[in-house]
């Protein structure tokens, strides 16, 4: 079975894409147990990055040893289910643009107040200040920002790399 350093941890994950899903991926195969939320009606829009659009290998591998829960954190009742997980949670890991965490009622502050052991990671591409705060921070942009998609695409017919390199 392997390494289970963390199998007294529990994880609340709200986060979609690579980012955060990887980063509790890896606290997943150390034995934690992550509780994915994930926004009604489909979930994590990467489920369904992939030619079958019932199966995408890179959500898989991103979210393998998960339990996932559809939850709108845009509603009271939402919110309500998220800070009830929290509650007996060690750690919870989002990776919202700035801001948006505190505007859903689900920033630093307000967590802490209903769990104050538990550990808030928050994961933006840009950090929570400054010019490129808002940004979002996807694969191809941190390519392009960085100069690597000018050297590994071809300029007469360009096309993006087959898996997430920089994010």
């Amino acid at each position: 079975m392997g390494v289970r350093e963390l199998e007294d941890i529990v994880v609340i994950e709200c986060a979609t894409f690579v980012t955060g899903p990887y980063a509790t991926a890896l606290l997943a195969d150390l034995g934690a147990r992550v509780i994915k939320i994930e926004s009604p009606p489909d979930g994590d829009p990467y489920r369904y990055f992939a030619p079958d659009p019932y199966f995408s290998p890179n959500f898989a591998h991103l979210n393998r040893n998960k339990e996932s829960v559809l939850v709108d954190l845009k509603t009271p009742e939402g919110k309500e289910i998220c800070l009830a997980l929290v509650k007996n949670a060690d750690v919870f890991v989002e990776n919202f643009r700035p801001g948006t965490a505190d505007r859903l009622g689900l920033g630093y502050e307000t967590v802490r107040a209903v769990n104050r052991r538990l550990v808030y990671c928050s994961i933006s591409a840009f950090g929570q200040t400054g010019p490129y705060a808002g940004k979002p921070g996807f694969d191809t942009l941190g390519q392009a920002m960085s100069g690597l998609l000018s050297v590994l695409t071809d300029h007469d017919d360009p096309k993006l790399m087959g898996i997430a390199l920089s994010e």
